[in-house]
């Protein structure tokens, strides 16, 4: 016997959830997670999962259209995933986004806000972003329009199809970054075709080209970073002149790496120098950063100034101040900070950003700022502080999972009179200053959209010692 189907009549949705799904409640009160739905939609609900109190799935029908509803503006919208929210305007992305925030921290977290300041929109909706991935991959997404009208699964290049890992939706024109990106990649795959060079099959693990990273800062240079997976010189010479010799200029440096891993991340490999001096230059402010293939950099450039000079005013500092910057990353809001105190004490988990943060510190003649690579619950410790003095301002900027309960017990004991914690999880955030507020007071919140169109938020908090 097949599985039951079980449709939800006439559900209005809300507002948004995690991963930008519609939410709403029906009037017995189970709350819908609704994919593929936006607030102001009335929806029939084709349920793929239910547990107690909620069920999820997918839009089965529309009854009415939200009136924030717009047409998106990607070819690839349908299908693609990544940006979710293009079929909502921008305001009413920003207006959710806000609710989102007041949700994680007020309604669900039950902190005691001072100042809920309003969300700060991208000043750039569409090319905001300095850094993209791609992979090469011998079996392409197809629609069921293109299998009943017999287009062939060959060959691709673009964005993995959520929830299948040897897919790959093959991406004309994307709206995340600048040109030369477009170019790029219609040019990576054009010249794979005409060489007839293997694209990589992600079952079998087998091919020659397997991954594309380009970034392009906002002083027009670009890197590419080509992952091939087989280490043949003669073919890679080639392949990657042929795309300098069709992008000339355009291409800053090129660089690559054999990645011969059942994964693709490229963090633990060799990387070579093939074009260029093998990393671009950003600007943000004053201060210039040496961006490398490994390094984490904000992916928004342009919102990210605004993100760190939020940063900035909620530390209050005067120049005499020490502050330490946990999960630090390539130095960039402890750089930022520098002029603005005595010292700046940066911790962070990967070595290769360290490093990075080393370099631009040099870069930018920084001589007040210092740098530690390792675990940050591991690293804060009586004898580090010992080591560096009490800090008048603790800047906090984790990982999605947010801070580990031994850094955050840390903080307690350390007592510094400000803390500035910024976040990508308001749920994490949220939890976290939970356990901070046995000390400290949220004195205000101030949202930050660094990703529009899709359900990703930034939330920047100061904390006083009470």
């Amino acid at each position: 016997m097949g599985r039951k189907i079980v449709i939800i009549p006439s559900v209005s949705i809300t507002g948004i959830a995690d991963k930008g799904k519609g939410i709403g409640r029906t009037a017995e009160g189970l709350v819908v997670f609704a994919d593929g739905a936006v607030p102001g939609d009335v929806v029939d609900v084709l349920v793929q999962k239910k547990k107690e109190g909620f069920a999820e799935g997918r839009v089965a029908q529309f009854i009415t259209l939200s009136p924030d509803r717009i047409d998106a503006f990607c070819t690839h919208f349908s299908v693609c995933g990544g940006c979710k929210w293009q079929n909502l305007s921008y305001e009413a992305q920003l207006t959710h986004k806000q609710q989102v925030v007041e949700d994680a921290l007020i309604r669900i977290g039950k902190i005691q806000v001072g100042e809920m300041r309003p969300i700060i929109g991208a000043p750039q909706t569409t090319y905001y972003r300095n850094k993209l991935e791609f992979g090469f991959a011998n079996r392409r997404w197809r629609t069921n329009e293109e299998m009943d009208a017999g287009v062939p699964a060959d060959r691709a290049l673009g964005f993995h199809r959520a929830g299948f890992f040897d897919k790959i939706i093959d991406i004309n024109h994307c709206w995340l970054q600048p040109e030369p990106s477009n170019a790029l990649r219609n040019a990576a795959r054009a010249i794979a075709l005409q060489q007839g060079l293997e694209f990589y099959d992600l079952r079998k693990h087998t091919g020659f080209l397997r991954n594309l990273m380009v970034r392009i800062t906002t002083t027009g240079q670009t890197m590419l970073l080509v992952s091939f997976a087989q280490n043949d010189l003669e073919r890679i010479d080639a392949y990657l002149q042929a795309l300098l010799d069709n992008l000339g200029e355009q291409l800053t440096t090129i660089v690559y790496c054999i990645n011969q891993k059942f994964n693709d991340t490229v963090y633990d490999l060799n990387m070579v120098i093939w074009h260029g001096k093998g990393y671009v230059e950003e600007q943000l402010g004053e201060l210039r950063y040496n961006i490398g293939p490994k390094s984490f950099f904000q992916t928004n450039s342009r919102q990210g100034k605004n993100l760190y000079d939020i940063v900035v005013d909620f530390a209050g500092l005067t120049g005499t101040e020490n502050v330490y910057d946990l999960y630090t990353g390539t130095g960039s809001i402890a750089l930022y900070l520098a002029k603005h105190c005595r010292q700046v004490v940066g911790i962070e988990e990967v070595s290769e950003a360290i490093d990075d943060a080393h370099e631009n510190m040099r870069l930018n003649d920084i001589k007040n700022a210092i740098f530690y690579a390792g675990d940050v619950k591991n690293v804060l410790s009586p004898e580090f502080a010992a080591q560096h003095g009490k800090p008048d301002v603790v800047i906090t900027d984790p990982p999605r999972a947010g801070m580990h309960e031994k850094a955050v017990q840390f903080l307690l004991e350390l007592a510094a009179p400000r803390i500035v914690y910024v976040s990508c999880n308001p749920a994490t955030q949220a939890r976290d200053l939970n356990l901070l507020s046995e000390k400290y007071d949220t004195m205000i919140a101030q949202p930050v959209d660094m990703f529009p169109h899709t359900h990703h938020i930034e939330n920047v908090v100061q904390l006083n010692l009470r």
